[in-house]
């Protein structure tokens, strides 16, 4: 076995030995860190873009690169440096074990970093700066992992559509709950409890989504949560300023405290949100009703009920031009939208959800279709789950864990029968 001692006495010598070594690890891939590195000490001291790793100045900055490997491998590792810069001292560490690399002034190249025995599963590569010559430590382009056999490694592979970005976010994952097709239903029902310590800023649990637009609760900062309400236009464009008037979504009330605009970049349209600082551990209710008006539109109206207030409050009521639809398409999906957070993981369990028809009859939705985003269905990013789990449903995503669900499985619920309790008539 090529112990890691070995190879360093081995790359002192000359660079013939390095050729040696990489005949012996024949089987080569260039992890792009633009799209798979994240900075997981601090807020600042590097930056991660689409290039790479820039603007490293600090020694406090830990970046961490991730991928998966399909079975447990002994791996001779690399960098692929960018720019040229004054020598440096790194760390780099993969579990317990930790090499120390010494870069010269002006490197330009492949950076040798040691031998490893990667684990089967998600592997994070840590490298930290140790002292530096100059005011910043190299950028760097790529994690290089040589392996002596062919072996299936699992990350962000390029950055077509911009995939580094969606590809750092982690994979967005999605509940579809069966509707019965025989009759219109105007109410959608559910519940979602957030687990302690499963509320990362940038995660959003949309609770009820509809055909045209999304409900649910936020993290958006240390300080700020929010509840969200948002209706596509029948217009579709990423930027608002294009819809025509006669397109555009209208308020036609919103409650207390409730903040109303428009919205882009993935569709546009009409968007609402209350700022509550929900807790984790507590589980809220969400009620929003899907209507035709008769006059070629339809209306959209949202409630959210906190324990810790104790009643329904109003978040908004749109109308969507161009429309004549019932509630079509229930479901709930868990995102991070903040493309640094996607290191780390969340989950939300969604419950007790319920369809009320257009005569007041309300009927339990106890089956689910578990389904993720490109970034998933393409497997740049496996760390994903959903379903049932204790009789309840669930989501969970990044966090770079091993224990996936498939995509595209149903699942199912035991439902307790007990319709939610509602007073249509004292609803705000």
């Amino acid at each position: 076995m090529l112990t890691a001692a070995l190879l360093s006495g081995l790359l002192a010598c000359n660079n013939d030995s390095t050729e040696s070594i990489e005949n012996d690890f024949q089987s080569r891939v260039a992890i792009p860190v633009g799209g798979n590195a994240y900075l997981t000490s601090s807020d600042d001291g590097a930056q991660v873009k689409a290039e790479g790793i820039k603007d490293w100045t600090k020694d406090e900055a830990v970046l961490s690169t991730y991928f998966k490997l399909d079975k447990a491998q002994q791996a001779f590792l690399q960098l692929k440096l960018g720019a040229r810069s004054s020598g440096s001292e790194l760390k780099v560490t993969i579990g317990a074990k930790t090499e120390m690399v010494e870069v010269a002034s002006g490197s330009e190249d492949t950076l040798d970093i040691g031998v490893f025995d990667l684990p089967q599963g998600y592997v994070k590569v840590d490298v930290q700066g140790v002292s530096k010559e100059g005011d910043s430590y190299p950028s760097i382009k790529s994690l290089i992992v040589r392996t002596k056999s062919d072996v299936e490694l699992t990350y962000v592979k390029d950055n077509e559509s911009n995939r580094f970005y969606w590809g750092r976010r982690g994979p967005s994952v999605h509940l579809s709950y069966t509707l019965p097709e025989d009759r219109d239903f105007k109410w959608f029902y559910n519940e979602i409890t957030v687990p302690e310590g499963e509320d990362p800023n940038g995660s959003y649990y949309m609770a009820n989504g509809f055909g045209e637009g999304y409900f649910g609760i936020q993290a958006n900062s240390d300080t700020e949560r929010r509840v969200l309400f948002s209706v596509w236009s029948p217009f579709h464009t990423d930027n608002p300023e294009d819809i025509p008037e006669d397109q555009k979504i209208k308020l036609l009330k919103k409650g207390e405290a409730v903040n109303t605009g428009e919205f882009g970049n993935e569709g546009s349209g009409g968007q609402s949100f209350m700022r509550y600082n929900w807790i984790t551990g507590n589980t809220y209710k969400f009620l929003n009703s899907v209507e035709p008006d008769g006059k070629g539109n339809t209306i959209y109206t949202a409630y959210f009920y906190a324990p810790e207030k104790g009643e329904w409050q109003l978040i908004a009521s749109f109308l969507r031009p161009k429309t004549d639809t019932w509630y079509k398409r229930p479901h709930s999906f868990l995102e991070n939208f903040i493309d640094r957070q996607g290191y780390i993981g969340r989950k939300a369990f969604y419950t007790n959800q319920w369809a009320r028809d257009t005569e007041g009859n309300w009927t339990e939705l106890t089956e689910a279709k578990f389904t993720g985003d490109d970034i998933a269905r393409r497997g740049y990013r496996v760390d994903y789950a959903g379903g049932e789990e204790e009789g309840e449903f669930y989501l969970r995503n990044g966090g770079f864990f091993n224990d996936k669900v498939e995509l595209s499985t149903l699942h199912n619920r035991l439902g307790d029968g007990q319709e939610p309790e509602i007073d249509f008539s004292a609803l705000p």
